[in-house]
């Protein structure tokens, strides 16, 4: 099943919440998302997408991606989509690198494989755990009452789990403030919810310490990405109680290997894009399972499109090592695509359709920047 033909789209998703605030004072409004159709001899099509934060989250961004899958496109006419293993290996010889322009691209082929054999991607990925997997919001940094009253609208919404975004430089309140915002964040907690107090690597060892003194005894959260690099994260890791998370330290098969070697972490933080697709990304599932740890499978936002590759990939890890799913919609104000998993009881199930199980509105993408055939 050759792959005949591959278009891009670009379009600007806007934050539904006005301005998303990370640590180290970056801000995003509208978010760039690179949107792949891939189409096949015999007229099969699949959808793939890539959508970075923006330049400064990790080393990925929307020019780069498109730029990276003009680089890897033409040597993908011809090609069989349905050896995602195989196609995977033409893009690292096309480009070294760019995990986020091959995931658009390898979310695609695996979205085909499915209606090739009419099969869910879930099920190509190992199977369903038949399981709602948990969703978690996404909480901006911002002064703590606010944060406590985000929480409180997710909680309305459905979500058993709370993203809460720290990392607050001294000169703006630093480890007081952001010990502040998370004692409001879960100043409401309810039976069955968890909180990931995530820092994007925004944190020094020392002002994490400091920031983890300031706060009263018996709160129960989990740490994600405290600080930016690996020695940073051991030092850290030596002199703290709470559990760690790794999400940008863990990008790749050996970032992840090194993490597991050091026992660096309690967790894994698997997005789609930044792990450069399913194919990747099973692996990574699989070595987070083998190694006892949690697993969070999220992208750094998108669309539906997006949204129905981690619901693909979260379905099928036990839910044990499970610990949420981002649902990255509610996070944009801009839909480009139908996927029916509604949030009920806390969770989502990923559908049983074909492929990714996601209808992509045409209409609403306009004309392709870019094509090949």
């Amino acid at each position: 099943m050759e792959i005949k033909r591959i278009d891009v789209f670009q379009a600007d998703l806007p934050y539904s919440g006005g301005t998303y605030r990370l640590s180290a004072g970056r801000e995003y409004k509208v978010f760039d998302a690179t949107i792949v159709r891939m189409e096949t001899e015999c007229g099969l099509e699949g959808w793939g997408e890539s959508t970075p934060f923006g330049a400064t989250y990790i080393a990925a961004h929307a020019l780069g991606a498109r730029a990276g899958i003009a680089e890897i496109a033409p040597h993908l006419i011809g090609q069989d989509c349905r050896q995602v293993d195989r196609l995977y290996d033409v893009m690292d010889g096309a480009l070294s690198g760019h995990a986020h322009a091959k995931a658009a691209l390898d979310v695609a082929a695996w979205d085909i494989l499915g209606k090739a054999t009419g099969m869910p991607c879930w099920m190509l990925l190992g199977g369903s755990t038949a399981r709602r997997m948990p969703v978690i919001s996404s909480i901006p940094a911002a002064l703590p009452e606010d944060m406590r009253a985000h929480v409180a609208e997710h909680r309305s919404r459905g979500f058993l789990g709370h993203s809460i975004k720290i990392g607050s430089a001294d000169r703006v309140g630093g480890p007081a403030l952001d010990a502040a915002r998370i004692e409001a964040s879960l100043a409401d907690r309810q039976p069955g919810e968890f909180f990931l107090v995530d820092a994007n690597g925004g944190l020094t060892p020392e002002s994490a310490l400091r920031m983890l003194s300031l706060l009263p005894a018996g709160l129960d959260f989990v740490l994600e990405a405290p600080c930016a690099t690996l020695r940073e994260t051991q030092s850290l890791r030596a002199r703290c109680e709470v559990p760690i998370i790794l999400d940008e330290l863990a990008q790749t098969d050996a970032d992840i290997i090194q993490a597991l070697s050091l026992d660096l972490c309690d967790g894994i933080g698997l997005k789609i894009t930044k792990a450069g697709g399913l194919t990747p990304g099973r692996r990574h599932r699989d070595m987070a399972r083998a190694a006892g740890m949690t697993i969070s499978v999220q992208d750094t936002v998108g669309s539906a499109v997006a949204f129905a590759a981690i619901a693909q990939l979260g379905q099928t890890v036990p839910e044990k090592n499970l610990r949420c799913i981002l649902d990255c919609r509610v996070m944009v104000t801009r839909h480009l695509a139908e996927f029916d998993a509604p949030i009920e009881n806390g969770g989502v199930l990923a559908p049983g359709a074909p492929g990714l199980g996601v209808t992509v509105d045409r209409t609403s993408l306009g004309d392709p920047v870019m094509s090949w055939n």
